[in-house]
C-alpha cells in the first residue's frame, strides 16, 4: 500500500478550488497535488490561494510530467470525457465531476476504457456517499420491494440564477464563480439536466440497479435558453416505467430536494433527503423505517476525494458512485435532451 499518493486536478476552477483541492491538501495520504487550467491569470489565482499546488496550463503535460496515482476531472462539462480518457488511458483511478460525459457514446467509452485498464471511475455524487442512499440501496438489493415495476423520481434546486445565466449569488465571495459558458449555454451542455438532475439520477441508479432503455421528454427553458424544468417518461431494462422530474426554481430559502419512490411486486420504498426518510412498506404488512439524525440529507463534499485517494493507495473500498452509475445517468440525459428536441421517444443508444 502506498503511504503517499500524488493526484492531478484537470480544470482548477470554481468547484475544484472550493471542494476538491482543499480536500486533497487536507488528506494526510496525499503527497503532490498538481493542478491544471489553461489561462495564466486563473492559474496564478490558484497558486496564490494554494501555494502547495504544482501548476500546469496543459493537462497532457501535467499527466506526462508528474508521477500521478490518480486524477480529478473538474473541467467544463463538454470536456469531461476528453480529459477523463487521458487519465484512464494512463491507468489512473479517475474522479470525474458530473456529468461523466455529455453523450451516450462517450459515457460508454469511458466505462470500457476504465475496465480495460483495471481502474475505477468515481462520480462525486455526494448523496451516494451518505448513509441515507446506502440504506435505500441495501433495502432494494435485499428484495424488500420485490421486482421493481415503477419509479417516481424528482430533483429540485434553488438555482434559478445559475441556469438563468446570472452569477450564482452564493458564490460571490468564492475564488472563482461558476461560468455561464458551462452552466447556462445550450451549445455547451448547460442546463438543469446536465448540471443538477444528474445528481438525482446518481442516487436513483445506486438504489435501483437497472439500465434506462428509452426516454420521452419535454423541457421548459430559462431566459438563457437552457432547461429550467425537465419532465420525462423512462422505460427501464426490465420493462419497468419511470416518471422523472427536475426543477431549478426552488426559492433560495429552501434546500435541495431529491424524492424517489420505488414500487415493486412486494411493496414500495420511500426515499427523501428533505425529511430525511427511507421507509419500506410491503403488501404482507412488514415494514422498515430507517431512523436518521439531523443533517442526514446533507450533501457530502469530502468522501468522494477520500475514496479516490484510498483506491490509489491500494485499499479495497466499495464505490457507491462508479462508472456504471455515471454512465446510466449520462445515457438517460442524452436521450432526454434528444427527445425534447425531436418530440419523439428516443432510445438511449
Amino acid at each position: 500500500m502506498n503511504d503517499k499518493v500524488n493526484i492531478g486536478v484537470i480544470g482548477a476552477g470554481w468547484w475544484a478550488t472550493l471542494a476538491h483541492i482543499p480536500a486533497l491538501l487536507a488528506n494526510p495520504h496525499v503527497g503532490i497535488v498538481a493542478a491544471n487550467r489553461p489561462d495564466s491569470d486563473g492559474l496564478d489565482k490558484v497558486v496564490a490561494a494554494f501555494p502547495q499546488v504544482k501548476p500546469y496550463r496543459d493537462a497532457s503535460a501535467m499527466l506526462e510530467s508528474e508521477p500521478l496515482h490518480g486524477v480529478v476531472v473538474a473541467s467544463p462539462h463538454v470536456l469531461h470525457a476528453e480529459h477523463a480518457s487521458l487519465s484512464l488511458s494512463k491507468g489512473l483511478h479517475t474522479l470525474i465531476e458530473k456529468p461523466m460525459a455529455t453523450t451516450a457514446a462517450d459515457a460508454r467509452a469511458l466505462v470500457a476504457k476504465a475496465q480495460a485498464n483495471g481502474v475505477e471511475i468515481i462520480l462525486p455524487y455526494g448523496w451516494n456517499f451518505r448513509p441515507i442512499v446506502e440504506a435505500a440501496h441495501r433495502l432494494v438489493g435485499e428484495g424488500w420491494v420485490g421486482e421493481v415495476r415503477h419509479v417516481v423520481a424528482q430533483m429540485a434546486s434553488a438555482l434559478a440564477d445559475l441556469f438563468g445565466g446570472e452569477p450564482m449569488i452564493e458564490t460571490r465571495n468564492h475564488l472563482f464563480r461558476p461560468p455561464v459558458a458551462t452552466w447556462a449555454d445550450p451549445a455547451k451542455s448547460g442546463g438543469y439536466g446536465w448540471g443538477q438532475l444528474t445528481h438525482g439520477l446518481g442516487a436513483l441508479f445506486r438504489i435501483v440497479d437497472l439500465d434506462p432503455v428509452r426516454v420521452f421528454a419535454r423541457t421548459g427553458l430559462s431566459k438563457a435558453g437552457v432547461d429550467f424544468y425537465d419532465a420525462a417518461v423512462v422505460e427501464l431494462s426490465n420493462g419497468a416505467t419511470m416518471s422523472l422530474s427536475g426543477s431549478a426554481t426552488v426559492p433560495k430559502s429552501r434546500g435541495y430536494q431529491i424524492d424517489i419512490r420505488v414500487f415493486g411486486t412486494e411493496g414500495m420504498l420511500l426515499f427523501d433527503i428533505e425529511r430525511p426518510r427511507v421507509e419500506v412498506v410491503r403488501h404482507d404488512g412488514k415494514s422498515q423505517i430507517i431512523e436518521f439524525g439531523p443533517g442526514a440529507g446533507d450533501y457530502e463534499l469530502t468522501a468522494p476525494v477520500t475514496l479516490l485517494v484510498d483506491l490509489c493507495r491500494g485499499e479495497k473500498r466499495a464505490n457507491p458512485a462508479d462508472g456504471i452509475v455515471g454512465m446510466r445517468s449520462s445515457v438517460l440525459l442524452d436521450a432526454m435532451y434528444r427527445s425534447a428536441k425531436s418530440g419523439r421517444m428516443e432510445d438511449v443508444g
